[in-house]
């Protein structure tokens, strides 16, 4: 896989503004005595052009900023701080500052973060699991920065891509739980565009349909977060019989639906066993502790970071390499089988 080594520089955006190379510094620099016409003609074709200012360029290792940015969907919830944490990690190591950016989800806002981490940083860290439309992605994407892609279904050979295999780890789980004797098997969805959601989802329906007899799929909405999760273990208590058990797309709603069960009343695993995915540190600690699929996050963010530093440094690498984690099946007490309890 080739990585393209081509910048867009100074002279191209000053040509095509036609306007001089000073103008364009002065422009982009945002000095006063550039007509408001000529600056707006200059920003449009440098976010055109995708140029990256000589600061950020690699090829000028003597004005690096030793600064990484790192542009992921959300900052809240414990799955972002674990990857955080990995990344931090190297970057310490590596005497590197990082600079963290959220554009919630909204592909628009991601366009716009990403413009602004041109020359602001030496490579950039990028999750996006919403890029449904990788056409979109990639003309986000800043040209002539190291760029490392973290949970995007993004496979153009120029990018490396550190990813979890989130169909294996669903249908690992959903057989864990039929082999335990349970059949109707509800499922908490995640954000129908989050393509990690939509993975899991799939695993799920695979395996009970693998499974055929005497088996019922049930699949509620949710958002990834801890309220979505109660939610759905609100409905399903308003549905009068509970499944048999319940896996939710992750471990946040797996919680959240735990404390619907138990604010009614409903014993976690004896009336209804319970799993979750990611395996967040929070999940060993509550009670019943949650049976999840295990995810090293913060390796995740560790590998990641790693792959960037070394592409940033070595500018005649001519291949990226990214890895898929396969998740491992952590088994706990909100999954014992009945009878064992």
């Amino acid at each position: 896989m080739t990585v393209a080594k081509t910048a867009i520089t100074i002279k191209d955006v000053a040509r095509e503004a036609n306007v001089s190379v000073a103008t364009v510094s002065r422009a982009l620099n945002g000095h006063d005595n550039v007509a408001e016409a000529v600056r707006a003609r200059v920003l449009e074709v440098a976010n055109r052009l995708r140029y990256t200012p000589h600061a950020a360029a690699r090829s000028l290792s003597s004005r690096s900023t030793q600064t990484v940015g790192v542009v992921l969907p959300d900052l809240h919830g414990e799955f972002f701080s674990e990857l955080m944490r990995g990344i931090d990690g190297v970057a310490s190591a590596q005497r590197r500052h990082l600079l963290v950016s959220s554009y919630h989800g909204d592909p628009q806002q991601q366009r716009t973060v990403l413009q602004a981490m041109r020359g602001r940083v030496d490579g950039l860290l990028l999750l996006s699991p919403y890029a449904g439309d990788a056409s979109f992605l990639l003309e986000s994407l800043p040209t002539a920065i190291p760029t490392v892609l973290i949970n995007t279904p993004l496979a153009d050979g120029q990018h490396a891509v550190f990813s979890i295999d989130d169909h294996a780890g669903a249908m690992a789980m959903t057989e864990h739980l039929l082999a335990q004797g349970h059949r109707r098997i509800a499922f908490i969805c995640g954000p129908a565009q989050n393509h990690d959601a939509q993975e899991r989802l799939r695993g799920f329906r695979d395996a009970m349909a693998a499974q055929r007899a005497g088996s019922e799929g049930i699949e509620l909405p949710g958002d990834f977060d801890e309220a979505s999760g109660h939610r759905a273990g609100v409905a399903l208590l308003k549905r009068g019989t509970l499944p048999d058990a319940v896996f939710a797309a992750n471990d946040m709603m797996a919680l959240g639906c735990l404390y619907a069960f138990a604010h009614a009343g409903v014993r976690v695993p004896d009336q209804v066993a319970l799993a979750g995915f990611d395996d967040i540190p929070l999940a060993r600690f509550v009670h019943p502790s949650l049976t999840t699929m295990q995810v090293s996050i913060a390796e995740l963010g560790e590998r990641a970071m790693q792959q960037l530093v070394q592409q940033i440094d070595d500018e005649d690498a001519s291949e990226v390499h990214g890895i898929t984690l396969i998740p491992s099946l952590v088994v706990r007490d909100s999954t014992t089988a009945r009878g064992n309890s």
